[in-house]
């Protein structure tokens, strides 16, 4: 895992000199997915948020009956990109928002 993220620093070293290309978004909207078509999308965003140097995104999940935000929050325990998640607070969304902190 410490290999993986560190072949992404020096990518994102990289990229960052020859930057061509927008940067994404600070959040990524996974509402009305379901968890097949949204769990790949959260994987490449946070790659590509990683990628462009962003320490922090949000994820909106949305609230309903928590089944796409168990399901990111499961993601987000393992994945190697992500240094600690928790759910928005007041202002930022509450339980429909989960904000993540990136290597």
């Amino acid at each position: 895992m410490l290999k993986l993220v560190q072949e992404l620093l020096a990518m994102a070293h990289k990229k960052k000199e020859h930057a061509s290309t927008p940067l994404p978004s600070s959040e990524v909207q996974l509402r009305h997915l379901t968890v097949e078509e949204a769990l790949p999308k959260l994987d490449k965003y946070l790659h590509d948020a990683f990628m462009a140097g962003l320490w922090q995104v949000r994820v909106v999940h949305g609230k309903g009956t928590g089944t796409l935000r168990q399901a990111a929050h499961r993601a987000l325990a393992k994945h190697p990109l992500v240094k600690s998640y928790r759910l928005g607070g007041y202002g930022e969304g509450g339980a429909g928002v989960t904000i993540v902190e990136l290597t």
